[in-house]
């Protein structure tokens, strides 16, 4: 199991504005204050945050930070969908609009680039976990 994940970025502030303006559909809120690290979590009454995000080691912006995919769990489509809007708003880039994928039956996903170039999806994955059928899939 995953426990958490630091993301390291060459402009953390650009990056923390970015992940709580796109992260905010699918519950996601800022949970722990390491500044200038920051870690975010689904808002559910513990202090328990699953994704960070941190200076990158180099202070040098023209070197190149490791490009990650990262995958958030949305809890519907409509979530996706939301998800999507709000990473473009924020200043992400379009990396695949909201839909089904063909790994399997019942994904559904968006994918956007932050401002790092970090390949991010929302994911609402109907074949691992019970549903709403009038949220479900149309495939």
């Amino acid at each position: 199991m995953l426990d958490h994940l630091t993301l390291h970025v060459r402009d953390v502030a650009r990056s923390i504005d970015f992940y709580r303006k796109a992260l905010a559909p699918l519950g996601y809120v800022v949970k722990a204050h390491h500044e200038p690290t920051l870690g975010f979590g689904v808002d559910d009454g513990t202090p328990h945050a699953d994704f960070y995000v941190s200076p990158a080691d180099s202070a040098d912006a023209t070197e190149p930070s490791p490009v990650t995919h990262i995958a958030f769990l949305a809890e519907s489509e409509r979530a996706v969908r939301e998800f999507h809007a709000a990473a473009l708003a924020a200043g992400g880039r379009d990396n695949g609009g909201p839909g089904p994928r063909p790994y399997h039956p019942g994904y559904y996903s968006a994918f956007v680039l932050d401002p790092d170039g970090n390949n991010v999806e929302a994911v609402v994955d109907w074949a691992h976990a019970p549903h709403d059928s009038s949220d479900a899939p149309r495939m």
